[in-house]
């Protein structure tokens, strides 16, 4: 079994004072992989300590140096992508398509953010007073183990752009993947105490990380519950907060629609990352006159996903990434069959010669109403839910009867309809006929999906706080 024991601090990989070892298992084959000793609170107070430090010097740093950094973990991230690849692929069950685009788009995180650093104004004037755009201080950034790589990029993307050191606490259920990362980080050449990775459990690692008075800023990303608890905890010390919660996306079929081509997109956002994915589309809203044809084709649809290991390029669903979140699957499963909508495919159970591994069945079920629980709450599993609507304002009205609004979908033939509908929508953002990756664009949710924006300049200034000069030109 390999042991992964070392955490990395000022700019050194080193042993962690917590001894508490997590064994870590193939959701694939249920066999034991991995043995991580987790961090704990002194080893983040020795962390945010190295990024206090470091923080005198690296928020004096030129515009230009910093590019330069930016374009070096770029280059490294880009040169470790089949590394990267293999090991989400190995350690959560990534599917093929996900781990590739996630390591993409952790190299491009560093491009963007170079890209937006070269043409920010830092200084500028604003009604006669000198305003300036200052870099935070520490910042302490929480991960998720979907897409984790992706995540610790992006974020310190934007602190490294913006003169801001960081403490990174990742899901301690990421661990290799956290290694392969930090090792390429390292590789990059930045400062020592720039950035620091320490691996530990949310109680200890990150509610020290959340209470420190040394912690300027916190960007989470993560379950509502847990993001509603680092936001209590960090209003003690008013720490700025940027939260990507969770959410129950919609995704809005229009009566004029095509049907045939919408319904693969539809599926594929359902069952994203296996289903494992805050902005997965969850809820799929289709006219009552056309729900039987919905129903046919959304079955069609998730007959065809191809469910099993992910080191197959065809499979496009994998398993959920622990017993734990398969038995939560599992159980909203069974709830939806108790609460009475009706199950279209899939179901309760393993797929067919899948024997082990933590698989789910995609599981459709129609006629599903908007306050059943499969339709409210965020299962994070390939379980669709199909909710028949009478009229654009009623599609209207139960897409956004939700406490949730991270991101939404509509698919429809006349462009100023569907800009009608998606403008309706409470989300941070919305996809019309398709599905895309643009980075450049404010990424985060309204509602309990969240507090502020990630990526591009929206992302960018969540690092940066404004300061006003009055006066500056006057004389004595």
């Amino acid at each position: 079994m390999r042991i992964i024991a070392n955490v990395y601090i000022d700019g050194e990989f080193a042993v962690p004072h917590g001894r508490e070892a997590l064994v870590l298992v193939d959701p694939a084959t249920e066999r034991e992989t991995t043995t991580v000793i987790l961090a704990d609170e002194l080893d983040a107070r020795r962390a945010i300590a190295a990024a206090k430090a470091a923080f005198l010097a690296f928020s004096q740093t030129s515009r230009a140096e910093r590019m330069e950094w930016l374009q070096a973990l770029s280059n490294a991230v880009a040169a470790a992508e089949a590394d990267i690849v293999e090991v989400m692929v190995a350690e959560y069950g990534g599917t093929m398509a996900m781990a590739q685009g996630t390591a993409r788009r952790a190299a491009a995180s560093f491009s963007l953010a170079r890209k937006v650093l070269a043409d920010y104004a830092f200084e500028r004037e604003v009604g006669g007073a000198r305003m300036r755009m200052l870099p935070h201080g520490v910042v302490g950034m929480i991960t998720p183990w979907n897409a984790n790589t992706g995540f610790i990029a992006s974020k310190l993307a934007m602190a490294i752009a913006s003169g801001s050191t960081s403490v990174i606490k990742p899901s301690e259920l990421s661990a290799a993947q956290t290694e392969l990362i930090t090792r390429v980080l390292h590789g990059a050449g930045l400062p020592p105490g720039v950035f620091n990775i320490v691996t530990g459990r949310g109680d200890t690692v990150g509610a020290e990380i959340a209470r420190h008075p040394d912690i300027a800023k916190i960007s989470f990303t993560g379950s509502t519950a847990v993001g509603k608890a680092i936001a209590r905890t960090a209003v003690d010390s008013m720490k700025r907060v940027t939260l990507e919660l969770g959410g129950k996306s919609p995704t809005v079929f229009l009566d004029d629609a095509d049907f045939a081509k919408a319904m693969p997109l539809a599926a594929m956002a359902a069952v994203m990352n296996s289903g494992q994915a805050c902005i997965a589309g969850t809820r799929l809203l289709v006219p009552r006159s056309r729900l039987a044809e919905a129903s046919e084709l959304a079955v069609r649809a998730f007959d065809a996903l191809v469910v099993g290991p992910t080191h197959d390029p065809r499979v496009n669903v994998g398993p959920m990434v622990t017993r734990k979140q398969w038995e939560r699957v599992q159980g909203y499963i069974e709830r939806g069959v108790a609460e009475g909508a009706t199950l279209l495919a899939g179901g309760p159970g393993r797929p067919a010669g899948l024997e082990r591994g933590w698989f789910v069945r995609p599981t459709v079920f129609g006629e599903v109403r908007n306050d059943m629980a499969i339709a409210r709450e965020e299962i994070f599993g390939p379980v669709l839910c199909i909710i028949p609507y009478d009229s654009d304002e009623d599609a209207l009205a139960i897409a956004n009867d939700t406490p949730y609004g991270l991101h939404g979908y509509v698919f429809g033939a006349d462009p100023a309809r569907t800009r009608k509908i998606a403008d309706g929508i409470q989300a941070g953002r919305v996809f019309i006929n398709g599905l895309y990756d643009i980075p450049e664009a404010p990424f985060g949710g309204v509602k309990q999906s969240g507090l502020g924006r990630e990526f591009g300049v929206f992302g960018f200034e969540e690092y940066l706080e404004p300061k006003a000069i009055m006066g500056h030109d006057t004389r004595l």
